[in-house]
């Protein structure tokens, strides 16, 4: 009888963590493709990640999922790198192979051209780590400043000024 009960709490912890964070598997996996620049291990780190977070389940306190989530993503693809750093070089950024991986926002109103829209990726890909994952976040994801400070665990000062910085560096990459 008790084996049927624990059963059955497991099977709600396990339907209430995927009504929470399944819906963001795609910023997770849009995030960790930016850390780390390649597609099969984006998606690797991903799984890591989404394991990670259903064992630590019960540490989650309910207050943002998202956030939550893109903290362990963002932990597991550092984790990754560290780990691979020494074994070999990522993968460099191939426009024919890559680009349609790339999620850009356009405006509604108007159409970026093809060429500016290559110079903006190709001038995201150059920005230093930091500013990526910044930008990435909160352009691409629509993360708050509240909210990218808790995944960086960074102030929100310094996620402001990061913004900027690399805003400014995006921009003279890509005129």
């Amino acid at each position: 009888m008790r084996r049927g009960r624990a059963d059955r709490l497991r099977q709600e912890d396990r339907r209430r963590f995927e009504e929470l964070f399944l819906p963001y598997l795609d910023a997770a996996y849009n995030l960790a493709r930016w850390i780390l620049q390649h597609d099969q291990d984006a998606q690797d780190v991903v799984q890591d990640a989404y394991i990670r977070a259903f064992k630590g389940f019960h540490r989650f306190r309910g207050r943002n999922p998202r956030a939550w989530f893109l903290t362990i993503t963002r932990n597991t693809a550092y984790g990754w790198l560290n780990r691979h750093a020494a074994e070999e070089k990522l993968i460099p950024y191939e426009e024919e192979k890559h680009a349609d991986l790339i999620l850009m926002k356009e405006p509604e109103h108007e159409l970026m051209s093809e060429e500016r829209k290559e110079r903006l990726q190709i001038a995201l890909e150059r920005l230093p780590l930091e500013f990526r994952e910044v930008i990435v976040l909160y352009e691409l994801e629509g993360l708050s400043y509240k909210e990218l400070a808790a995944t960086l665990g960074i102030p929100i000062g310094t996620v402001m000024s990061r913004l900027s910085r690399a805003r400014r560096r995006l921009q003279e990459g890509s005129e």
